[in-house]
């Protein structure tokens, strides 16, 4: 339906649009029209991301779910010498897509009221994301690739650095130069790549495709550059113990840009290493396969450890963040379908659930502005539609069955049982923990004695924030009752990554 059309394009690109249309009506506008741009300005903003987000729902209906290959096609001249503009999408790519459209509305929609300067550059940062973010899971081409990758760091380093909280500089600068410095290697790694596909395909070529079905990089080679690319995709994740940059970068950032960075900013380094560590790399994979286990396993008890210890709501979402990245790395390395499936959909459910927690945080901080857990108690008194909204996510967080916090995690389970009891045991711990820490800061919050008088009549759920929660709310029952509306469309990627990296590999 959409083979003459470039809708990839349009998914991308309208968003930046939408931002340069913000910006030319500002400066056109001068100071004299600011007061009503600034109140205009998520109004628009909205609009575009909700054409996004349609023509999104429109592409994953017209998807081929019986086809492995990448589909919408999009191919320009674009640098020479093998590196050109090309788009496609796949089973692993396309829902990673939606999740950043479905989002963005609700980031904008929740920034309406909680945002109090500079609304039109904040609004024109968030279009500029989307863009970008975007623009990572289409991306067929090394290069354009990278080029989306690394420029995701500017706008999200902008909305902390300047919406941020009293350590918003610091916080913004730590996030910037770990993810930076980590990609620095990527690089290095893939003008080898360039290099080397010259050598042995004739011509040198970034398409995406041809190096990861035809380009054969000797084994020492694979290790060195699969670590290369390991170092940015760990950063991003983030993996203990390349983790330390996320606790701050959450607590210091506004809520839309907590819920952007947890939602789908964690999902890159996942998703890097599905669509380049394992079919690109695949003996290095195997290979080293079992350091990220063990990597995972620490990262799923440590960093529940040290979320139980917190009394920073955000800090605490953020540590539990981690511990569930865990499940995802742990579950791509076991090579299975399970595992792999896991791991996907782990992602997808963490972006749902992640933002829906940092919007309950932000519900509460827009009233009392502070996020100490000791500051609250007895909020079902006041606020019983959010102790109702809160323990939904809570349960989803902790994995109860019937959310879609549940099976992402047993299916990374069951996949990482059939390579090792042992790390699925370790990863069973962890849930465990899990429960430990979200159950205190609900008991906490929700159930507490009240001991601080300034939160008698503390007023429920606005029509507005009901509007944000209730759409994350019935994806994450749907998810965990339905799962096949996601295993459906990407079971036959998935199905076609592992033979792939069998028949390379030799293992069965």
């Amino acid at each position: 339906m959409f083979n003459s059309i470039p809708i990839l394009s349009l998914i991308t690109f309208i968003p930046l649009f939408g931002a340069l249309i913000l910006g030319v009506i500002a400066k056109a506008s001068g100071a004299s029209g600011r007061e009503q741009l600034d109140k205009n300005a998520p109004g628009v903003a909205l609009v575009v991301s909700g054409v996004v987000l349609l023509l999104s729902f429109i592409l994953t209906i017209d998807f081929n779910t019986a086809s492995a290959g990448f589909q919408f096609i999009e191919e320009l001249d674009w640098l020479g010498g093998g590196i050109k503009y090309r788009l496609g999408v796949d089973g692993i790519s396309i829902l990673f897509i939606l999740l950043t459209a479905f989002l963005t509305p609700l980031c904008i929609l929740a920034s309406a009221k909680s945002i109090k300067s500079r609304m039109l550059e904040y609004m024109v940062a968030f279009l500029i994301l989307e863009t970008l973010i975007i623009g990572v899971f289409v991306s067929l081409d090394l290069i354009l690739f990278y080029l989306f990758f690394e420029a995701v760091l500017i706008p999200m380093f902008i909305i902390i650095g300047v919406w941020g909280g009293k350590n918003r500089v610091y916080a913004s600068y730590k996030f910037f130069l770990y993810t930076l410095l980590g990609s620095v290697l990527m690089l290095a790694a893939i003008l080898w790549i360039y290099v080397y596909s010259g050598q042995q395909l004739g011509s040198p070529t970034t398409d995406m495709r041809v190096l990861m079905t035809e380009l054969k990089i000797p084994g020492g080679a694979q290790t060195w550059l699969w670590l290369a690319f390991f170092a940015s995709f760990a950063v991003k994740m983030p993996m203990w113990p390349v983790h330390t940059w996320l606790p701050d970068a959450h607590v210091e950032a506004p809520t839309a840009g907590s819920v952007i960075l947890a939602g789908v900013l964690l999902k890159l380094g996942g998703y890097g290493f599905l669509r380049f560590s394992i079919p690109m790399f695949p003996n290095a994979s195997l290979e080293l396969a079992p350091i990220i286990f063990w990597m995972s396993v620490i990262a799923i008890i440590y960093t529940s450890l040290v979320a139980y210890r917190q009394n920073d709501i955000k800090k605490l979402i953020a540590y539990s963040s981690v511990a569930h990245m865990g499940f995802v790395t742990m579950g791509i390395f076991t090579f299975n379908m399970q595992g792999i499936q896991g791991g996907i959909y782990q992602m997808l459910s963490h972006g749902v659930i992640s933002a829906a927690l940092f919007f309950c945080v932000g519900v509460i901080y827009d009233r009392m502005h502070t996020r100490e857990i000791s500051f609250y108690g007895g909020l079902v008194k006041y606020m019983p539609v959010y102790a109702a909204f809160f323990m939904l996510f809570t349960m989803a967080n902790v994995g109860l069955p019937g959310t879609s916090g549940f099976v992402g995690e047993i299916l990374t389970m069951v996949g990482a049982y059939q390579v090792s009891p042992w790390i699925a045991a370790g990863a069973a711990i962890g849930m465990i923990l899990s429960a430990m820490y979200a159950l205190h800061l609900y008991r906490e919050v929700i159930f507490g004695e009240q001991t601080n008088d300034k939160l008698d009549g503390i007023a429920d759920m606005t029509k507005s924030e009901w509007i944000v929660l209730a759409p994350l709310a019935i994806m994450t029952i749907v998810l965990g009752v339905y799962p096949a509306l996601i295993t459906d469309i990407t079971s036959v990627s998935v199905e076609n990554l592992i033979a792939d990296f069998a028949t390379a590999t030799g293992e069965k």
